[in-house]
């Protein structure tokens, strides 16, 4: 049975964005279809959408269009309360939830903003929806301008109206409370508020309070000269630019908004200076008040520079457009991505989850979508974190994946190159990255060095391999990193970025070797479709697998599948079905198939099996109407190396899914390799993969 939950606030500017954010973030992890709703928007010009519905929309990939997403407008309700027709509001937001409900696991409901009428009003509304759609509420308030006292008197003052009204609360936060308050907030609510009933209480974070520049821009109806990239600055402060120079830069604070007349170069150009200067503050950004804008010169000036930040024309005095940006109030939209992620990051951080899961207990659903299946990789490394080598320590998107893998408490980390390298690095690309959680070792000048070397020799002296050899082996960082997760220094290894498979792969082939119940290493991809996540092997390592090799395969990606929460239903793919087709290709597939059923009775398995008889249940039930796998397959194995290598990319980039991976299976233990195109996503995702891997 599906179920929802709505969302309601009992005043403006509440920040309740950062609970839809978050409880979002939630659902999408643990159910496949989630849906959002909002009863009633506001009225736009033609054009342009509801902020909120485009910001969830897009950051997580709904299925549903912007139609269906919303109820009525203000100014429909308007007219229908006018004439009398009130309770067709009523009927039409119940009427677009049930239909939103028929098709999805999970819906959020967002209440509405208290942007025109009366909060009185609106607050009775947000209780009155709550209560004909059957469904639980969540409830917040914020504490600016109130004392303690105050907020939670407001927040069991709405928990009671709800309770009054037979809404069940699942949960109260009380939002952007003072730091130091926090702990006396939570035990003011709970000596109030029911112990079945989730407290939270999340501290006011700058970040979140602080307009960007784009949003000052449009508030401003302001034009954009310069620096239309980075719109999405927070300004953190502003001070208007009215002294001279030297003066006005002794004033200067991180992320401050330069207000000045357009005619001050002096001012523009100093500000511009000091944005890339290492002994001043960074600048957000410029309003140039009074319409004006600097003369060509300065302008061309302008255009020659390498680094610009956003410069805005705005009309109006300078005093009245200081005023103006002052009262703007902030707002998390799509394009912005840093305030979705903090308003997430904060969730999670000051809210149970598992304790808000267990009360939004969602549906059982067949399969697991890619949001699903990357939050459950997420929450599993963190589950049980482990110790992540990354050889390519001085590459920006190992460096940018290791912020946010440490931002997200996935793992530990080692970086592997010079310590000073490292950090100008970091410095350099301005990357939040703490390298005093990072472990950061230069080979060569490594207190274990001489044990690495020495061990490396007396495991390859056999193939001729001398001490001095094995020295200038481990001067090379695959093969030190390797020797890390060989000696239990580090769980597992993730390289690739820079180096190629065969760099990355052939130490751990010469000293970490297989699993004693593997004879060959192989490979699989995690193909993140849009409504599943599937199993491709092998499509990077071995090119014409006998029989025997395929049948190992299929049962190593099958315990793969099985290790991250996907069920093993496996297609050993042909280019025939059952009995149908004849050809040593294949009669290898059905050899290698009977293989696995004799090793394994416990496994699903169908083969030969082509591809569409696989994944199509129509064409399953002509071709294979018995078959338990066709039809509905999550494991395909491909016969060749050719074969799996074109098609996991042919599938990739004709319908835009992810491929994670390659995963390496049949080693003692983890190592991971990278594409030398990777994206930081591929870098944090087998990363995450393999900590899971090192937690078997």
């Amino acid at each position: 049975m599906s179920k929802a939950v709505y969302i309601a606030t009992s005043e403006p500017n509440s920040g309740k964005s950062i609970v839809t954010l978050g409880v979002m973030h939630l659902l999408t992890g643990r159910a496949a279809r989630v849906g959002y709703f909002r009863p009633i928007i506001d009225d736009y010009p033609k054009g342009k959408r509801d902020n909120h519905i485009n910001t969830v929309i897009s950051n997580f990939n709904l299925e549903q269009s912007y139609e269906e997403s919303y109820a009525c407008t203000r100014s429909e309700v308007v007219q229908k309360s006018s004439e009398d027709k009130a309770d067709e509001i009523l009927d039409s937001i119940i009427e677009k939830f049930k239909a939103l409900e028929s098709k999805t696991d999970f819906v959020l409901v967002e209440g509405t903003d208290f942007s025109r009428e009366g909060t009185v009003l609106e607050w009775d509304f947000n209780l009155l929806v709550a209560q004909n759609l059957g469904i639980p509420a969540i409830l917040l308030a914020t504490g600016l301008g109130k004392s303690v006292e105050e907020l939670t008197g407001n927040l069991y003052l709405a928990f009671d109206s709800f309770r009054g009204k037979g809404v069940d609360v699942l949960m109260v936060v009380a939002n952007k409370v003072r730091p130091k308050d926090l702990k006396r907030v939570a035990g003011m609510l709970r000596k109030q508020i029911p112990e079945n009933v989730l407290i939270g209480a999340i501290p006011l974070n700058p970040l979140l309070g602080n307009p960007t520049i784009k949003e000052i821009a449009e508030q401003m109806k302001g034009k954009v000269l310069f620096g239309e990239q980075n719109l999405n600055n927070q300004a953190g402060h502003f001070a208007v630019g009215a002294m001279q120079l030297n003066n006005y830069l002794t004033h200067m604070k991180k992320d401050m908004l330069v207000i000045t007349p357009g005619d001050r170069s002096d001012i523009i150009l100093g500000a511009l200076q000091a944005n890339l200067s290492l002994n001043y503050p960074s600048v957000s950004g410029i309003i140039l008040s009074g319409g004006l804008v600097p003369a060509d010169s300065v302008l061309r000036l302008i255009e020659g520079l390498s680094e610009v930040v956003p410069i805005i024309s705005v009309k109006g005095e300078t005093y009245v457009v200081t005023n103006k940006i002052g009262s703007i109030k902030p707002r998390i939209y799509a394009e912005n991505t840093q305030k979705i992620n903090t308003s997430i990051k904060d969730f999670i951080k000051y809210i149970s989850e598992e304790e808000l899961a267990r009360l939004l207990v969602t549906s059982k659903t067949n399969g697991i979508t890619p949001r699903m299946f990357q939050y459950n990789l997420l929450k599993k490394a963190q589950s049980n974190k482990k110790h992540i080598v990354l050889p390519e320590g001085t590459d920006e998107r190992i460096l940018m994946a290791a912020q946010d893998l440490l931002h997200d408490n996935a793992v530990s980390l080692t970086l592997l190159g010079e310590p000073e390298r490292i950090r100008n690095k970091v410095k350099q690309m301005d990357l939040d990255l703490d390298l005093d959680q990072v472990t950061i070792i230069d080979p060569v000048n490594s207190p274990h060095f001489d044990d690495y070397a020495q061990t490396l020799y007396d495991l390859r002296k056999h193939k001729n391999v001398n001490l001095a050899m094995a020295r200038d082996l481990m001067e090379d960082v695959s093969h030190y990193g390797t020797m890390m997760v060989y000696k239990g220094h580090a769980d597992g290894m993730v390289s690739g970025a820079v180096h190629t498979t065969q760099h990355t792969i052939r130490p751990a082939l010469q000293f970490i070797k297989t699993k004693p119940e593997a004879s060959i290493v192989s490979s699989i991809f995690f193909m993140c479709l849009e409504d599943r996540v599937t199993v491709f092997g092998d499509c990077a390592i071995n090119p014409n697998p006998t029989a025997e090799q395929l049948a190992e395969i299929a049962i190593s990606s099958a315990e793969t599948s099985k290790m991250f929460g996907i069920e093993p239903r496996i297609a050993m793919l042909s280019y025939s079905s059952g009995t149908s087709g004849a050809g040593e290709d294949v009669e290898r597939v059905r050899e290698a198939t009977s293989i696995v059923r004799e090793r394994r009775p416990d496994l699903l398995i169908e083969g030969p099996i082509q591809y569409d008889a696989a994944v199509d249940i129509d064409v399953a039930k002509s071709k294979l109407p018995d078959s338990k796998v066709a039809g509905k397959a999550s494991v395909f194995i491909f016969p060749d190396l050719n074969t799996g290598n074109n098609t996991y990319k042919a599938v990739q980039r004709e319908t835009k899914a992810l491929a994670i991976g390659p995963v390496i299976q049949g080693l003692n233990k983890p190592v991971n390799d990278l594409s030398r195109g990777c994206t930081v996503d591929d870098i944090i995702n087998t990363v995450i993969i393999t900590a899971i891997q090192a937690q078997e």
